[in-house]
């Protein structure tokens, strides 16, 4: 079967189902580099090599064969070249991928791994007397909330967590958010919760988990700064004086239900 059916011709020229296909593709994958590269400082070098690229694919389709001999020669340097000047991007790039919807199908066990980071963090949050807000987004976006902050694009790790939300840190003052098993920002605003009640002695930080739990269907993790209690808040409500155990089992139990759900 030639699923390769013409489209339309242009004089002697022929183009195909494949050709709109492989033109559509190859244009959004510039595209989606072009978003990761574009607040670096490597987008210049980006927009060079597609420059680059583009004067070699007219080179070639007009047969100057001249200027297609030198493009063809330097390919194997610009490869390198590639490689070396990109390498952070690159990452970067590999890092998303990774973290495509897709791929966490078949990679519950970095979701396992992110979650014991996160309650690892929690709990000596509490026992150095920190406060902290953790953000875990599920089905709904946090786009707006993400842009409140200060972006990182970092893995998760206790470590790092535990440093964030030091009191000498410039970014503890906020919520960190983990979307797709990744760090995504720290320092964020959240909005305040509108239902709670005035004479509740709840402190700005659960106030913050309560007003993004009734907005989305993200997890909240608080930990008081006053007496170290570690809660869990959802859809609105709060659960409090957690311990390891429990914190991890509703954790896990609600981002299972989540995926249930999505399926």
């Amino acid at each position: 079967m030639n699923i390769n059916f013409t489209l339309f011709r242009i004089g002697f020229l022929t183009f195909g189902f494949i050709d709109f296909l492989d033109i559509v593709l190859v244009s959004y994958i510039f595209y989606k580099l072009y978003l990761i590269m574009r607040r670096t400082r490597a987008i210049q070098m980006f927009l060079g090599l597609v420059l680059i690229f583009v004067v070699s694919f007219v080179a070639q389709t007009l047969n100057m064969q001249e200027v297609s001999w030198i493009f063809k020669n330097l390919s194997t340097v610009w490869l390198v070249a590639f490689i070396i000047l990109f390498q952070p991007e690159l990452r970067r790039v590999l890092t998303i991928m990774g973290q495509n919807r897709i791929v966490r199908l078949f990679t519950k066990g970095q979701t396992s791994r992110v979650l014991e980071e996160v309650v690892k963090s929690v709990l000596e949050l509490s026992q150095k007397g920190y406060g902290g807000l953790i953000v875990i987004a599920r089905d709904t976006g946090l786009k707006t909330i993400v842009e409140t902050g200060i972006k990182m694009q970092a893995i998760v790790s206790s470590s790092l967590l535990v440093s964030v939300f030091n009191p000498k840190s410039p970014l503890h003052d906020g919520a960190v958010v983990i979307q797709n098993d990744i760090i995504e920002a720290a320092k964020c605003i959240l909005p305040l919760s509108r239902t709670a009640r005035n004479d509740h002695p709840w402190g700005t930080r659960h106030r913050a988990a309560l007003g993004i739990s009734e907005e989305s269907d993200a997890l909240v993790v608080v930990v008081s700064e006053e007496n170290g209690t570690i809660s869990l808040v959802e859809n609105g409500d709060m659960i409090q004086g957690l311990d390891r155990d429990r914190l991890l089992q509703l954790l896990e139990r609600s981002l299972d239900y989540s995926k249930k759900k999505a399926a």
